[in-house]
């Protein structure tokens, strides 16, 4: 698309935006982003929760709190009762009532599959707003969720583990990322974005090209939720893992073991619903980043470190 050339328009260059930055005056501006996707679980009220909790991270990772949202909703209305999409947008407000934001209307079409996500918006100072260019070689990588989410989510679909295998999953993907953006400005970090659909290695890879900076991951330090290894083991990999991992390869050396490398390297593609923070900053914030973390309920990993590697460049260990 052609870049709008609107000065007030803040982060037009940068490509890999969570999100949108519009100034309105020297010390404000509205943060907007928009996202939604189609059933990943049963459970309509759930999926409502986690369609939001995913739509609403774009902001939690520019550390903007949201104020907004407007619900996006599809739904085939004319072979299925409406009060399966009352559930989904209930549980849609529900999440954004927990964020502190307002449902403030939205849009809705008949569609032979269901779709629903929000299109939200905050406000904050430009000069506080985080984003994903700032990494800088020396920083610490930390993770806020575990990964796998695409994994169990193909594997309950094939039918190979129970409700009770997946709950911890699906808790984790309909909890919100603000106790992690609250920790971040507190703290002060050097960059973030979120893990969704393009997985560990491709979000990483896009702070790292936006931060023109290398980095290197340790494999063993990363955290799944239960079962995704065992599911991941039996080829219960979703079709986006293998599109992403083919599309990240030129940019990821395998240091370990090369008989592991697609064991280990499949489950960092894996497409993410409603994934952690992935955070930047320097070592020296790093203690002290992880305990607020803890404070606030959120169990944060350092996964690795920026390098002064060439841009893009990921080396998994």
């Amino acid at each position: 698309m052609p870049v709008q050339e609107d000065p007030n328009y803040l982060n037009r260059d940068q490509h890999f935006a969570d999100a949108g930055i519009y100034r309105i005056s020297d010390n404000l501006a509205l943060v907007q982003s928009v996202d939604y996707f189609t059933p990943i679980v049963d459970d309509p009220y759930m999926f409502g929760q986690i369609a939001a909790a995913n739509s609403l991270s774009d902001l939690y990772a520019m550390g903007v709190k949201p104020m907004t949202a407007l619900n996006i909703i599809c739904f085939p209305a004319s072979c299925h009762p409406l009060a399966i999409m009352e559930k989904i947008l209930q549980g849609g407000y529900a999440k954004v009532i927990e964020a502190g934001a307002v449902v403030v209307g939205g849009h809705s079409i008949e569609d032979p599959e269901p779709k629903y996500g929000l299109a939200v918006t905050g406000v904050a100072d430009p000069a506080r707003i985080i984003s994903g260019e700032g990494a800088l070689p020396g920083d610490c990588l930390v993770l806020t969720k575990p990964l796998g989410t695409g994994i169990i989510t193909t594997a309950v679909k094939g039918d190979m583990i129970t409700e009770d295998d997946y709950r911890e999953t699906v808790e984790g993907m309909s909890a919100l990322n603000a106790p992690a953006a609250e920790a971040m400005n507190l703290v002060g970090v050097s960059a973030c974005t979120d893990i969704t659909g393009f997985g560990l290695l491709g979000h990483l890879h896009e702070m790292l090209v936006s931060s023109k900076a290398g980095a290197e991951i340790d494999h063993n330090q990363l955290s799944y939720y239960p079962r995704v290894k065992e599911m991941a083991a039996m080829g219960m990999i979703p079709g986006g893992a293998y599109r992403n991992l083919e599309y990240i390869k030129p940019h990821v050396k395998w240091c370990g073991e090369s008989e592991e490398e697609r064991d280990a390297l499949l489950p960092l593609a894996d497409p993410q619903t409603s994934g952690g923070l992935l955070v930047a900053l320097v070592e020296k914030q790093k203690d002290r980043f992880l305990s607020t973390l803890e404070e606030k309920g959120v169990e944060g990993r350092v996964i690795g470190r920026v390098t002064g590697e060439a841009a893009g460049t990921i080396k998994v260990y």
